[in-house]
């Protein structure tokens, strides 16, 4: 069984994944860079074929960030094996499903599951926002059962959401916890489950304000992304809403929020700006076209910014953490 760890138990557990897709790949290089060894699970093989060059990318990445060591990159492909039976993971002391959003197909992979793993294995799930309740409703043991929600790119981004539900095991919560930051996450645990946990509400929450914003014609849609940038998402990179609340003074944010809070968007009549556009088939960089129009050379590069920056704050909380533990 995967117990709470330590620095001596990390080659003795195996981690299973399923979905080989972008965020299963990038969790599995999270994993393997800790010193576990990795099965990553698909059916298509068309997918498959791809892990090892993903794989080596994201390392390549993250070599050239000095988030990790070239004598580090050499190691993890070795710890990432890849499966296309369920079967193949029955060894796993934890797997983690990355499949699409739908429950029938999430809540079919975990039956099969339960069908191949020890009864003390622990499955997770890295939904968005599907309740843990819901998703562990059919498992015979629903005790083993937990949301753990990476962001992407989960190489990247520390962060990762864990969700029990109400039948979860304390146990399988602590284990969770103490794996994940082993790997270097910033896993935080949200004790009561809620439609998009933390992240997801407040993405959206701004989302919302954004939309109408745009829609009253008081912004374009450059306006409101040049503001987040420029001034609150610089702020919540390193602190976050409720001690920038503290440091303004409660007493100014509340003579502040009696005025605006009322003026904020309440209704989902905002959707229809998004709407409009998922009608006309402008999806985003897929189609070309969105708020914005997506060249390729626009397209990489907002994500090539994106990821540069994230990276060099990773690779600083790295260099903290050594110089930490020296």
């Amino acid at each position: 069984m995967l117990e709470p760890l330590t620095s001596t138990m990390t080659s003795a557990s195996n981690l299973g994944i399923i979905g080989a897709g972008l965020m299963g790949t990038g969790i599995a290089v999270v994993f393997a860079k800790a010193g576990y060894n990795v099965v990553l699970l698909d059916t298509s093989p068309e997918r498959l074929a791809e892990v090892d060059t993903e794989v080596r990318r994201v390392l390549a990445e993250l070599v050239h960030h000095s988030v990790i060591t070239e004598e580090t990159s050499t190691t993890v492909p070795t710890r990432i094996t890849t499966a296309a039976d369920v079967s193949q993971l029955s060894h796993c002391d934890f797997v983690l499903e990355a499949v699409p959003e739908r429950l029938e197909l999430k809540q079919r992979v975990y039956a099969e599951l339960e069908q191949h793993l020890r009864a003390d294995a622990i499955i997770a799930s890295n939904t968005s926002g599907l309740m843990p309740s819901a998703l562990s409703m059919a498992m015979t043991h629903p005790e083993r059962f937990l949301v753990a929600h990476f962001w992407n790119p989960p190489y990247a981004i520390p962060l990762v959401e864990v969700v029990p539900s109400e039948h979860t095991a304390p146990h399988v919560i602590d284990t969770t916890l103490a794996m994940l930051r082993h790997c270097g996450q910033e896993a935080v645990l949200i004790r009561k489950e809620i439609p998009g946990f933390i992240g997801n509400r407040l993405q959206y929450a701004v989302l919302r304000e954004a939309l109408a914003i745009v829609q009253s014609g008081a912004a374009t849609p450059d306006d409101v992304d040049a503001v987040m940038r420029s001034s609150l998402g610089r702020r919540y990179a390193t602190v976050g809403p409720l001690e920038t609340a503290d440091l303004g003074g409660l007493n100014t944010f509340l003579g502040i929020a009696e005025q605006l809070m009322p003026e904020l968007a309440k209704d989902e009549d905002v959707l229809a700006l998004i709407r409009d556009h998922v009608d006309k088939g402008e999806i985003g960089p897929r189609s070309g076209q969105g708020f914005y129009t997506w060249t390729p050379e626009h397209l990489e590069q907002v994500r090539g910014t994106r990821d540069e920056d994230l990276l060099r704050r990773l690779a600083e909380d790295a260099r903290k953490a050594r110089s930490t533990d020296e």
